[in-house]
């Protein structure tokens, strides 16, 4: 093990250790630093051992199997499934080693959250944001369905998403598109429609990324620089942040993915509070847990802490020598004994038990696409100096009817912002004339940019790894051009300075937009997060509106973009008459949007997050960090529970637009709003259920003989390919240090002895009494309008008992459903629930969830500063109300 003195300042340290990571990477698997200083209050506590895995009855069938095959494996079989094979080294972007003696593959790890990536012959769905902002259950399980059959038809074993971190703190942060919005329960029941979509299909869901990856810049860990700290309170991490993966996890998600920064100063990838403790015992994971794409930082260190999977395979550095911290280093780990045989077993357990679990023994197709080129052949090992040649890509086309599905959930997300005097819809007759280059497929070409890393053109999805190439993009000018009888097209982001006179009914319509993306990319200025351009729109959007409306009187906004905008130049102009926000469509972005234009479809969707009036509304610890020499950055949520609605609510500043916002072509109405008791409820939750003896405790832990890590005789090694053997003379050498009886020096707090588990703790999810539901709330809602039919969202908020001892934001969502399609004049009753974790608050001193006495009032409307019924659950009775809690 390398250790770095602590007395090294920081930039020092990191620079020294790119001196050392590579022969850390070759001597021992580990390179740990010291911890930067994180301020006071802020703590990433030890948490030893790992969990086993099987305690969950859902589970005993898969690993009752898992535990027969893991039993039969050498030791460098079960090292060789834990890890990547290496940067390129296969069809995939993560690809692990096998037990093919025992009929174990290789598994195919797939990007990403809205399409499989770096392929063909597939659908580029809506973004997750655009997914949030359907508010549709049904539609969020379809996407999933659509996801997963695609995923396995190109025989990728795991769908790198669905992605709920990060949540939206930083509106300015780059990857946010990729979730669903900035709220913890509209993330959490998006994430858990998805996974149970994906999975349905025999795939393995990769909820991602925990935690506190809420900007790009500054995230990872480098030989030079460490990975921001972000720094989160007890309660808020509870609240906020862990609450979506606590709702993938008691859906079943099969794998977890950790982030590149740090918790309180401890790296994700290595943080045994995280993995450990919160992932694996309190939320009771039964699955795999894995890095991010080059996030692993060490190798005894990053298995004590819980780690099942790293990916790629690589140390920091990839390629260059073809170095691992595990794979053949984890061998020699368990030779030496510096890993105990049960976390070994443990994490081959858990990857195998995840892979019965999903069915895909049965049957499985194996990849037949490349991430690396389109071409039919080429290297099956890219990145080898000499490599053979494979049939890498068989073209076969996994679309199916999914266009459908990507068009339903791009038309409902749309979300009417404004529409003064009714002015939507409009004529397919009346004269049109469109400015923006946001109208039209990029002329370079639709996937010109790698990754989608510019912004020319219509921004359908934003850039870096959650990506995925077009089949087709029908784009919006198309559309128009094909259903109007009279449309102008300026394809430019500057007004023209000599257009005709318009007449008192034209229209124009004007496109602006607004990229982020994944820091591995550099966007006009722009690191991934929206450093640069602020919550403006890109390429002078705002001159171009305010042009526009200087010069017509009737104007359309279209807005596709990542995340809220400032619109205060241009909003209140007269001429601006309606402004429609497409967020993030995909290929199906023409049709979707001009149905609704023109009135074929009436629009449904609801805003994910707020829009303020300006930047300065939102609190100044959720500003990027836009500049850290050397040192490890430290982003400390001293906001707490307070962002996006919350923290305005609380503060008096009134938004532009509230969260959930979403006007239609039509009006409803509720009626027979009704509170019903379900389960009483106490203080704290019931016992939790003790833990089951895992089938993990019964393998043997005795550390296996060296041949066991012995290269096969005569085996030919291709070179930079990342193996789990040793030649014998290192085998035999780690196994009689493993037989000396020297102690390893194990962190601080390390134990052997499993622990029964927190109070709050339970399989898939928790505490189980925690899902027990306590209130149903049941309602009719009408369509009052006269001429259109139209889905309507209704929202339940709740609001905690004044004068209780935890301090709790005004109203916080939880639960919501969406209507089908109301004629005018009909209805429909509906019927949400709150559970008891909806009604809880985490309790940092019992380490429980508490329900606090007293009157909670559930909030039911059609936006969070439109709530017109409040129940009461001291009562039982619901009434309607003009004043609303906001």
């Amino acid at each position: 093990m390398v250790v770095l003195s602590a007395d090294l300042p920081a930039g020092l340290r990191m620079l020294s250790l790119l001196a050392l990571s590579n022969l850390a990477g070759l001597s021992s698997g580990a390179a740990i630093l010291p911890r930067d200083d994180v301020p006071a209050g802020y703590v990433a506590a030890p948490y030893y051992p790992t969990p086993y895995g099987g305690w969950d009855d859902d589970w005993a069938d898969a690993y009752t199997k898992a535990a027969d095959l893991v039993s039969q494996m050498t030791l460098a079989e079960k090292t060789n499934i834990s890890s990547g094979t290496g940067f390129f080294m296969g069809p995939c972007v993560g690809n692990t080693g096998s037990a093919l003696r025992l009929g174990f593959p290789q598994l195919c790890l797939q990007d990403g959250p809205l399409g499989v990536r770096t392929t063909d012959n597939i659908t580029a769905f809506p973004a997750g944001i655009t997914t949030g902002a359907t508010w549709n259950k049904q539609l969020m399980y379809e996407r999933g369905v659509a996801l997963g059959q695609e995923f396995k038809g190109k025989g990728a074993n795991f769908y790198l998403g669905p992605s709920v971190g990060p949540l939206g703190r930083k509106p300015r942060g780059g990857r946010n598109w990729e979730g669903f919005g900035a709220d913890p329960v509209l993330q959490g029941i998006a994430g858990a429609q998805t996974i149970k979509g994906v999975q349905e299909q025999g795939v393995i869901a990769t909820l991602k990324h925990a935690i506190g990856n809420e900007q790009e810049e500054y995230r990872m860990y480098s030989v030079i620089q460490a990975g921001y700290s972000s720094n989160i309170d007890d309660r808020t991490l509870h609240e906020l942040y862990l609450w979506p993966f606590a709702d993938g996890v008691h859906a079943g998600t099969g794998a977890l993915m950790t982030s590149y920064n740090a918790v309180n100063g401890s790296a994700d990838s290595q943080n045994a509070y995280l993995i450990n403790g919160l992932l694996k015992d309190e939320l009771g994971f039964q699955g795999i847990v894995m890095t991010d794409w080059l996030a692993h930082l060490s190798g005894v260190s990053s298995a004590l802490a819980g780690l099942d999977m790293n990916m790629p395979g690589d140390t920091l550095i990839p390629i260059v020598l073809g170095t691992s911290y595990w794979m053949y280093e984890l061998t020699r780990s368990a030779l030496n004994g510096s890993v105990p045989m049960d976390r070994i077993n443990d994490m081959a357990t858990r990857i195998v038990a995840t892979w019965y679990k999903l069915g895909q023994d049965q049957d499985y197709p194996p990849p037949n696409f490349s991430s690396n080129t389109r071409d039919r052949e080429g290297p099956c090992y890219p990145s080898a100096l000499i490599s053979p040649t494979c049939v890498v890509n068989q073209y076969v086309n996994v679309q199916a009817d999914h266009a459908t599905v990507a068009k339903a959930v791009a038309q409902e997300a749309i979300t009417l912002l404004k529409n003064n005097g009714s002015f939507l819809p409009i004529s397919t007759s009346v004269p049109l004339s469109v400015f923006g280059t946001d109208a039209q497929t990029d002329p370079a070409g639709a996937n010109s940019c790698t990754d989608k890393s510019c912004n020319r053109g219509l921004l359908g999805m934003g850039w870096g790894s959650g990506s995925a190439d077009y089949p087709y993009l029908d784009d919006p000018i198309s559309s128009l051009k094909r259903k109007a009888g009279n449309v102008t097209y300026y394809d430019s982001d500057t007004f023209p300075s000599s257009i005709p006179t318009p007449g008192a009914n034209d229209v124009a319509i004007v496109f602006i937009n607004s990229d982020s993306g994944e820091n591995s990319y550099t966007v006009e200025g722009n690191h991934g997060d929206r450093d640069a351009s602020g919550l403006s729109a890109w390429h002078n959007g705002d001159a171009l509106v305010k042009a526009a409306a200087a010069k017509y009187s009737n104007v359309v906004v279209v807005i596709h973009t990542v995340g809220p905008l400032v619109l205060e130049p241009w909003i209140d102009l007269p001429s601006v008459k309606s402004v429609l926000v497409a967020h993030l469509p995909g290929q199906e972005a023409g049709d979707s949007l001009t149905e609704i234009i023109f009135g074929e479809a009436t629009p449904s969707g609801h805003l994910p997050y707020s829009i303020p009036k300006s930047e300065d509304d939102y609190p100044s610890s959720t500003d990027l960090i836009t500049f850290e020499f050397l040192g490890q950055a430290q982003d400390t949520y001293t906001e707490g529970l307070y962002i996006d609605y919350r923290y305005l609510n609380k503060n008096g500043k009134t938004p532009r637009y509230a969260f959930g916002h979403g006007l239609s072509y039509t009006t409803f109405a509720l009626s027979s709003v009704s509170l019903t008791s379900v389960t009483e409820l106490t203080t704290l939750p019931p016992t939790r259920p003790a833990k089951s003896t895992s089938v993990v405790a019964s393998l043997n832990q005795t550390i296996p003989a060296a041949s066991e890590a012995y290269y096969p005789s005569g085996f030919n090694r291709i070179w930079r390919y990342l193996y789990s053997w040793l030649d014998s003379g290192e085998a035999d050498a780690a196994y009689a240090a493993g037989q000396s009886g020297t102690e390893y020096a194990y962190p601080a707090g390390y134990s052997e002895t499993q622990k029964a588990g927190p109070p709050a703790g339970g399989p898939s999810g928790g505490n189980p009494a925690l899902w027990d539901v306590a209130y149903t709330i049941s309602a009719t809602v009408r369509n009052t309008g006269a001429s259109h039919a139209g889905k309507a969202v209704v929202q339940a908020y709740v609001q905690y008992p004044s004068g209780s001892a935890y301090d709790t934001p005004v109203i916080q969502l939880r639960d919501f459903i969406k209507t089908d399609s109301l004629a005018t004049s009909s209805s429909s009753t509906v019927e949400l629930s709150l559970t008891r974790r909806d009604l809880s608050v985490w309790d940092t001193t019992l380490q429980n969830w508490v329900v606090p006495a007293g009157e909670f009032k559930i909030w039911l409307g059609q936006a969070s500063d439109d709530l017109g019924w409040v129940c009461s659950t001291s009562t039982g009775a619901c009434q309607e109300s003009d004043a609303g809690p906001v």
